[in-house]
């Protein structure tokens, strides 16, 4: 499991060697275009994806869409293992809302916390679905609120048998989007957060506000930046994810609006041992890119910038 904290022993005796952000910085398939809605685009081979994120130096990956992965995890291991690379955590659709679903959804997060635990993960990261076929999101009633805190204890206790964090995954289109739901589950559940700081702005909370509020409950921080014109078009109903994904909604991280160097100079300066992972949420809609070509320079452009940003931060 990759955990930059230590032990007890260590952390009482001083002896954790402390790790540069970057050190901690994992990537997800997605970063690839790797995603099961149809229509998404080219999906290249996992050899290739996997090769490319080790060739960047990544120690660590996301476990992507389900299928593309293998989900035994011994076969999962090995896959990982053969280009150096651990597996950090995986997003998980959980039904939290709705009382009918709860033995189903605990069924399910029992069966991938133990997947997750096998292959060495760290993190669970929950996201709230409004179905599981992902009908569109909803408002719930003060009743659906109340049963999704007690949901999220009820995961929390899974999670940890398994020895693994559990996050919420806030993420446009699930019943936790916009910074009012976000602030509700702040005030009502103890659940940390996937600090997506795209999917936040997105749901109109600037993701460096919520660092500097509530430094507490960031348990993962997803790093991707956001063209936030194409944001509105999405929220305005003009286009699909899919269509403001293939629009370029989040690009390279320092090409587009959000204040990443703030998010970081925060969390990093107040203390956040915790992993990143860039995840810019990308398609490939034209032909096949030729090896070394594609989403691994759009990736290491990413790369490259937060790489400065480390240094800026050191001098």
């Amino acid at each position: 499991m990759l955990n930059v904290l230590g032990n007890e022993q260590d952390i009482n005796e001083g002896t954790v060697k402390t790790m540069t952000f970057m050190e901690r910085m994992a990537t997800a398939p997605i970063s690839w275009g790797i995603c099961e809605v149809p229509g998404w685009g080219i999906q290249l081979p996992v050899d290739r994806v996997l090769s490319e994120m080790a060739a960047l130096g990544f120690p660590a990956t996301e476990l992507g869409s389900e299928g593309y992965l293998p989900s035994d995890p011994s076969e999962l291991s090995s896959v990982l293992s053969a280009h150096n690379l651990d597996l950090l955590a995986a997003f998980i659709p959980v039904l939290v809302h709705d009382p009918a679903e709860a033995d189903e959804t605990l069924r399910r997060c029992e069966e991938h916390a133990a997947l997750l635990q096998a292959a060495g993960a760290t993190y669970f990261n929950s996201s709230p679905v409004t179905t599981w076929d992902w009908a569109p999101r909803r408002e719930l009633t003060n009743a659906e609120w109340d049963h999704t805190m007690m949901m999220f204890a009820r995961i929390e206790e899974i999670t940890e048998a398994h020895g693994l964090t559990q996050v919420l995954h806030e993420h446009y289109g699930t019943i936790v989007e916009t910074k009012e739901e976000i602030q509700r589950v702040v005030d009502h559940s103890a659940i940390r957060f996937v600090l997506d700081t795209a999917h936040f702005a997105v749901g109109g909370y600037d993701p460096a506000d919520f660092v500097e509020a509530h430094a507490d409950r960031v348990g993962l921080v997803h790093i991707k930046d956001c063209d936030l014109a194409v944001a509105k078009r999405l929220n305005d109903g003009e286009l699909s994810l899919m269509e403001a994904v293939q629009g370029g909604i989040f690009p390279t991280v320092g090409r587009g609006d959000l204040d990443i160097d703030r998010v970081i100079r925060s969390l990093e300066g107040g203390g956040y041992m915790g992993w990143y992972v860039l995840e810019q949420d990308i398609a490939i809609t034209g032909a096949e890119p030729a090896d070394g070509q594609g989403p691994i320079e759009d990736v290491k452009a990413s790369v490259d910038y937060l790489r400065e940003l480390e240094q800026r931060l050191a001098a």
